[in-house]
């Protein structure tokens, strides 16, 4: 830290002159996203590059004396849309800078990219010009959503895919551009709708999480079904795939506990049908608990979340696929009831992880880290189920080309006839994930985790040259 000295009030002298950042901002866009409230325009036509250009000189040249002796570490080209400039603009840029501020050797030079706007070709470009870190903004990874927003840049991305498709454009831009980089993408989603690998570190923590609350919520709604709450709904997470609400089958052992009724985004939302089912659970066991995803569809391949329902009314409702459920329980049926939403907690709450779950993740880290040392390139480890009575397992290797954008749903013969509960198939698969218990160290009664200090090391290696 530098010193310090106040000579008077209002007046602070630094022994020593701190770094500087410098911030370029370059307004155009393809299309004003209509939430956006930043300095950004449409493009039209061609755009101004060479007088935009000099404008920034001049309004760095008018800033020179406030900042004169001081060293730019950082420089960040945000916008708008910077990377609709080309790749001579940015190098005139970086040129124009340079020669009117001092640039640490090792300054990290950041250009802002839309994925729709920055191709390989321009790549090199930017790179030869001196930049050393492309930010690429995306605004939401769902094509209904990007649709609504408007964003050109509309990828059939979805989650864990989408990551996986992430590190392999990457690993081939590296290889197109010369860069010496490895890239290895780890199967890390609790949706578990990764494909190739068996399964999904984080998935049986989450299944297991899902399954002992709502047993335990079960027997809260049993206790007091016949004076007070008959119905109680938790939904849980799964937009496309409904790994996570099967896992709350688990809990079920037999005919009438709880959960009685599972709905799945594989299956679509029949209003009348499961209105009946419900009735006649709470007939016969006297109570009902229903575990639902997030992603639940309508008849119409619509979001329940997004259309919502209509009341005894006639009017909308309105908020996520599991209080919409259980209002129409309300309101059509006339039970009492309670609704949850497991959202952070299913993933979050390592007190109640899976052994198997902790050491599949373990040791699927470990494998990525000696790939990556390997020199291994545009692959990820994979968990390979060699048999499930007894359960065994091992490490795979995958190409990321295989993996990308690529999403494993729920099979059919996994969700029963009906299409409201899991078939013994589907318990063999899951009973194996959720195996085993593994609680942290506990200090005054609750969970002692370890937090890292995220304390960054010192750049070691020189900048690469081709």
């Amino acid at each position: 830290m530098n010193p310090v000295v106040v000579e008077r009030p209002g007046v602070v002298k630094l022994a020593t002159l701190p770094p500087l950042a410098l911030y370029i901002h370059i307004p155009w866009c393809v299309r004003k996203c209509p939430y956006c409230d930043f300095n950004s325009h449409e493009r039209s036509g061609e755009l101004p590059e060479a007088e935009y250009l000099a404008a920034l000189m001049r309004d760095i040249e008018s800033m020179l004396p406030s900042v004169w002796g001081r060293r730019i570490h950082a420089i960040f080209i945000g916008g708008g849309t910077p990377s609709l400039f080309s790749a001579r603009a940015i190098d005139e840029l970086l040129a124009g800078i340079r020669s009117r501020l001092q640039i640490e050797p090792d300054a990290e030079i950041t250009l802002e990219a839309n994925p729709g706007t920055a191709e390989a070709g321009r790549f090199r470009g930017y790179r030869d010009a001196g930049v050393n870190r492309l930010s690429l903004g995306v605004q939401s990874f769902d094509d209904a959503m990007l649709k609504a927003l408007e964003n050109p840049a509309r990828h059939p991305h979805r989650k864990g895919g989408m990551r996986a498709d992430t590190a392999w454009k990457i690993s081939q831009v590296g290889e197109k551009l010369g860069y010496p980089l490895v890239c290895v993408g780890i199967p890390k989603t609790v949706d578990n709708d990764l494909a190739i690998t068996d399964n999904c570190p984080g998935f049986g923590s989450v299944a297991k999480y899902v399954a002992t609350s709502i047993r335990e919520a079960g027997f809260d709604v049993a206790s007091m079904a016949r004076t007070s709450t008959r119905v109680f709904v938790m939904e849980v997470m799964g937009r496309h795939a409904g790994w996570i609400t099967a896992a709350c089958g688990l809990a079920a052992d037999k005919e009438g506990d709880a959960p009685q009724i599972l709905l799945f985004p594989e299956i679509q939302f029949d209003e009348e049908r499961f209105l009946a089912r419900v009735k006649r659970v709470v007939e016969g066991d006297g109570y009902c608990a229903i575990a639902v995803s997030e992603g639940l569809r309508n008849r119409d391949g619509a979001f329940l979340s997004e259309t919502g329902l209509k009341d005894a009314f006639g009017h909308s409702q309105l908020g996520g696929a599991g209080e919409i459920i259980a209002r129409l329980v309300k309101d059509r049926l006339g039970y009492k009831y309670h609704w949850a939403l497991a959202d952070y907690l299913q993933r979050a709450a390592r007190h109640i992880a899976s052994k198997v779950d902790v050491e599949q993740s373990y040791k699927l880290g470990v494998a990525a880290v000696k790939l990556a040392i390997a020199g291994e390139n545009a692959v990820m480890p994979v968990i390979e189920r060699v048999s499930s009575k007894p359960y065994r397992w091992r490490i795979g290797v995958a190409k990321l080309a295989d993996v990308a954008n690529k999403e494993k749903m729920m099979p059919r013969d996994f969700i029963s006839e009906d299409g409201f509960h899991i078939t013994p198939k589907c318990r063999a698969y899951l009973l194996p994930l959720i195996q085993g218990e593994a609680p942290p160290p506990y200090k005054n009664g609750l969970p002692d985790y370890i937090k890292l200090k995220n304390v960054s090391v010192p750049k070691k290696l020189p900048a690469f040259k081709i």
